[in-house]
């Protein structure tokens, strides 16, 4: 994906908070997928989902215990 395709790619997403580019290409942050909602399954490099890259995956890694949170339980 090229830098200037992220500007367009969703309105309100801020560079460095939800994005950074290097070089011509844009990655996405962690908090950009959390609030995606579940995996795109693209193996990211920042993907909060465990077990990592597969589509569809909406638990999310606690490293706080041994337990994995699942984002749409609670909805």
């Amino acid at each position: 994906m090229q830098a200037e395709h992220a500007k367009s790619y969703k309105d309100g997403m801020v560079e460095d908070i939800h994005y950074y580019v290097e070089g011509e290409r844009v990655v996405f942050t962690a908090l950009f997928h959390l609030q995606r909602g579940q995996c795109c399954g693209n193996h990211c490099r920042h993907c909060p989902y465990y077990p990592k890259h597969i589509k569809g995956t909406v638990n999310v890694k606690n490293n706080n215990s041994q337990e994995n949170i699942n984002l749409k339980e609670n909805t």
